[in-house]
């Protein structure tokens, strides 16, 4: 049985629909959330081993913005892209012939891997007014205060990628595993909203194609970081940090912010890396904000 929806009945108030496109020679499912006659649109692309559901509890805070959600090749309902490595490169590639098909002149978001996607492809050239970065990977995975953890899942994905296929994919989506990694990843206390969490993990965070897949993009979500490509962005970036983050450390959110050209930084106390799941309306506020158009002295 399902864990309650702590969201439910506000994602039940946003229309929404299941489409698919054609990018990369493969099929792409995404879901369009909010008013298609919206002024504003958002492109989100999740995070690894995730899928289009673990950014709904944002989208349930963001009501009049019409949100494209697609799952990234190889997680949830789509498939991989045929013939290709899921490196860093593709996902990029992916995403700017995406967004070309099926949202064009969206604002961007990213979570987590996925602001690694997300800014890979603006800095090469994907069309968009403002970048958008939620638990923003602003620093090696190795560097982390979890360096350790990063370590231990390195050895994880190389055992599920060697051992015999049947045995190696069992590994890679072990409930076990996985619940310790949502266990290590939620700060919050109220034992609801853990339940939920531990659910929603339980529920998506194995649906990726096949353990080739899952451990390309394993390889490129510690191999790169969103540092690499700040520089080369130009447009309006909002970076939504987490002071509690394992994963990038607030310090370090702190100087990748200094490291685009036009960013600014809010930090969310008491949270983690997962601020979709247990802060999303602070993120939603911030992200409101930040797409509201200038008023007439020029601020937000």
């Amino acid at each position: 049985m399902a864990a309650p929806h702590p969201y439910a009945e506000l994602l039940a108030g946003i229309p929404v629909a299941r489409r698919e496109v054609d990018a990369l020679g493969g099929t792409t499912a995404y879901w369009v959330y909010g008013p298609e006659d919206a002024d504003t649109t958002v492109l989100a692309v999740h995070g690894f081993r995730g899928e289009h559901h673990g950014l709904e509890p944002v989208v349930a805070h963001l009501p009049g913005i019409r949100v494209v959600m697609p799952d990234l090749p190889g997680f949830g309902e789509t498939a991989p892209v045929p013939g290709r490595t899921h490196d860093l490169g593709l996902y990029a590639e992916w995403l700017r012939a995406f967004s070309a098909a099926a949202a064009p002149g969206a604002v961007v978001l990213g979570h987590s891997f996925g602001s690694i996607v997300a800014a890979a492809a603006v800095a090469g050239g994907l069309a968009t007014p403002a970048l958008i970065l939620v638990n923003p990977i602003g620093a090696p995975a190795l560097e982390g205060p979890r360096g350790i953890m990063t370590r231990l899942a390195m050895l994880y994905y190389a055992a599920g990628a060697r051992l015999p296929e049947r045995a190696g994919t069992a590994l890679l989506r072990s409930r076990l595993i996985v619940r310790v990694m949502s266990e290590t990843m939620a700060k919050t206390r109220d034992k609801e909203l853990r339940t939920f969490i531990n659910d929603q993990h339980d529920t998506y965070f194995s649906r990726f194609s096949d353990r080739e897949v899952l451990q390309d993009a394993f390889t490129a979500s510690v191999s790169h970081d969103v540092r690499e490509f700040a520089p080369r962005i130009a447009q309006p970036t909002l970076l939504v940090a987490a002071q509690q983050d394992d994963i990038t450390p607030i310090e370090k959110e702190r100087q990748l912010a200094r490291l685009f050209p036009r960013a600014e930084l809010v930090e969310i106390p008491g949270v983690g890396h997962l601020i979709h799941y247990e802060t999303p309306a602070a993120a939603a506020a911030a992200i409101t904000r930040f797409l509201a158009p200038p008023s007439d002295d020029g601020m937000r």
